[in-house]
């Protein structure tokens, strides 16, 4: 890997400089969290990312539907394989209807960061469980890079309603 350093101890760690290209192949365990994130950051690279022991749970489901809403493709194979294609965040549309996170507080979060530094305007709501968990603790840094969030309780709990654009 051209430009990367490896960091010293026990895990493997690479420092990327500049533009890079990032190629190969990772086993994790099934795990919901890695899930989420394996999807997330398949959506926004460009090129296809394949994922293979995808936590196949009602949260993960979630994240499909949002990503494909956001019109990403994700295809997956009778073996369990998801293929994410992804053509980089600046192909995300606006969605059609609000992002649905069902029960998945990952979900909600971690789209409501990636969403609001897309020009577009989104709505992320959840059931009635999610709609209680507090928001603050990502809707008041968002507000401070800049993005227009508006939700119940100021902004406290879901449904958010996201006005992305030009974080700074």
């Amino acid at each position: 890997m051209s430009g990367a350093t490896a960091a010293e101890g026990a895990i493997r760690c690479w420092r990327l400089q500049g533009p890079a290209t990032v190629a190969g192949s990772v086993q994790v365990p099934g795990d919901k969290s890695i899930s989420h994130r394996a999807l997330l950051l398949g959506a926004m690279a460009r090129g296809a990312t394949e994922i293979r022991g995808l936590l196949q749970g009602e949260d993960c489901r979630a994240t499909v539907a949002a990503l494909r809403a956001l019109g990403v493709e994700i295809v997956e194979s009778p073996d369990g394989t998801v293929r994410v294609q992804g053509r980089g965040p600046e192909a995300w549309r606006e969605p059609d209807s609000s992002l649905d996170a069902g029960n998945s507080g990952t979900t909600l979060r971690l789209l409501a960061g990636l969403v609001a530094g897309r020009p577009f305007f989104s709505l992320l709501t959840g059931d009635d469980s999610l709609r209680r968990r507090p928001m603050r603790r990502v809707v008041d840094p968002l507000r401070a890079m800049g993005a227009t969030v508006l939700g119940r309780a100021e902004g406290g709990f879901a449904p958010l309603a996201i006005r992305g654009g030009g974080l700074r």
